[in-house]
């Protein structure tokens, strides 16, 4: 009685049940959306952030937006399992939530974390300046957190490790920013305005996942970046018939997936608006095997 009234509860706050949350673990390969939201408050969803499952461990975490720190504890993932950690780009709803994942996290974890992203311009810094502007134990707006850039550790604070790399967002040829233990993830500059950022694909056990973030959906690039992958996660973040320099209109999502051939398309990223227009509009250019994404859903890579 006492379970079923929480869970009546939660489901009139529409606050989602960690207990009743997918579990990734035991399949071979899998990805769960841990935020499937975007900047905009949403009750039902957190922002930006995925983790890629390989048997029972999370092995990559993609982005970390506002809520993604609850939603990977709810994951039941470990911190310590990760063989690294991929940014996109530098708007908040893509990494707000860094600096409470790392609090800390030199008590669970002791190797150092790689962790990789953007190249810089004049509308975001670059990766590593970003992360000194947050972390420099003098100057940083958290400067507790400097152990993460190679700070001696002190008895108040901490965190683990970062090994930092950055991609060149202008590069025309995708770069290997990881290869390691059977997994290789490789990073391609994509249009999203003016802001520097990156599509990530990763590849394992004979299956490959991208994952696209926030793009307007312009750059034939892109669609070989994503050709034959197993699985490709696209940002559908803004209403049918609408267009944004920013961002891919719903057509245009549909279009990108039906045109690199992929295997299975998920969209996430979803936006406040009429989703079932949105779908239909996709429909129209998209035929294959689709999965409108929500927080905590797991989906197994075949």
């Amino acid at each position: 009685m006492i379970r079923l009234a929480i869970v009546t509860l939660l489901a009139l706050l529409a606050i989602p049940d960690s207990a009743g949350a997918q579990s990734c673990m035991g399949n071979p390969v899998a990805v769960q959306i841990l935020g499937s939201g975007g900047p905009r408050i949403n009750r039902d969803r957190a922002s930006s952030s995925y983790l890629l499952w390989i048997d029972a461990q999370a092995k990559l975490l993609v982005d970390m937006g506002g809520g993604a720190f609850l939603r990977f504890g709810q994951s039941q993932a470990q911190l310590g399992d990760l063989s690294a950690m991929a940014i996109s780009h530098l708007h908040a709803d893509h990494v707000s939530d860094l600096p409470a994942f790392l609090w800390l996290s030199h008590q669970t974890r002791k190797e150092p974390l790689p962790i990789v992203g953007p190249s810089g311009n004049d509308q975001a810094p670059a990766f590593p300046t970003f992360l000194r502007r947050l972390f420099d134990e003098k100057d940083g707006a958290f400067p507790l957190l400097g152990p993460t850039l190679g700070a001696v550790q002190g008895e108040a604070g901490g965190g683990v490790r970062l090994d930092i790399a950055v991609v060149d967002v202008t590069k025309a040829q995708p770069s290997t920013v990881f290869a390691r233990g059977g997994v290789a993830v490789t990073a391609l500059g994509i249009p999203h305005g003016n802001v520097p950022t990156l599509a990530y694909r990763v590849t394992t056990r004979g299956v490959s996942i991208v994952f696209s973030s926030d793009q307007n959906g312009t750059s034939p690039a892109f669609v070989e970046f994503a050709r034959g992958a197993h699985v490709l996660i696209m940002h559908l973040a803004i209403a049918a018939g609408t267009t944004n320099p920013l961002h891919a209109s719903p057509a245009i999502v549909g279009r990108v997936a039906q045109q690199a051939g992929v295997g299975r398309l998920i969209v996430s990223h979803i936006g406040l608006f009429d989703l079932d227009a949105a779908i239909a509009e996709l429909k129209k250019f998209y035929t294959g095997p689709l999965t409108v994404g929500a927080d905590l859903q797991c989906t197994q890579v075949q």
